[in-house]
């Protein structure tokens, strides 16, 4: 009589068992969704506060921002403040949602309807509690009237006040590395 071994099948019931990761471009939006970064290139994308579009580009502010394996990567190597935003304006209700991975002393900033938001690692602030060091994380803003939430890992970060009825969706490359996948964009 033959035995059969159960324990591949413990494993993977009890999602022990590693699955695939999902790399960009692979992402399945969430219905109403659409992306904000295609992963190629820099389409939809400006130097903060100028008109020259960076569509086309892999890259800007000399590789301090570049799009490398689906990824938007900011160089820590690189030195000094740069900033891009999107194209468009979002005013009204809107959600922004993106996948993170934080370098070692990463101290990066979004900026949208007047409000910033730091990411910084190794920081004692509560708002960042839920990043996890070296790891893929989300970030999801939401912009109902004028409330702002951001969320990291499904975890409220901080809730406060939009300054401004409208605005790009801004990242600052400050300091330390980061990847960024998925920006997407719900109105």
């Amino acid at each position: 009589m033959r035995k059969l071994s159960y324990i591949p099948i413990l494993f993977a019931v009890a999602g022990l068992i590693p699955l695939p990761t999902m790399r960009a471009g692979e992402l399945k939006l969430e219905p109403g969704f659409k992306l904000l970064f295609n992963g190629k290139n820099l389409d939809g994308w400006q130097p903060k506060g100028k008109k020259d579009k960076l569509d086309g580009k892999t890259e800007a502010f000399k590789g301090r921002f570049k799009v490398e394996n689906g990824m938007l990567v900011i160089d820590y190597v690189m030195k000094g403040n740069a900033y891009i935003e999107t194209q468009a304006k979002f005013a009204d209700d809107v959600r922004i949602k993106f996948d993170f991975n934080p370098g070692e002393k990463c101290n990066n900033d979004l900026f949208l309807r007047g409000t910033k938001f730091d990411i910084v690692v190794d920081s004692k602030s509560k708002e960042l509690k839920a990043v996890k060091k070296g790891e893929w994380n989300t970030m999801d803003v939401i912009v109902t009237g004028d409330k702002i939430e951001h969320k990291i890992n499904g975890v409220t970060a901080r809730k406060s006040k939009a300054k401004a009825g409208a605005s790009t969706f801004v990242l600052r490359a400050e300091f330390g590395a980061i990847s960024i996948k998925n920006i997407r964009v719900k109105q």
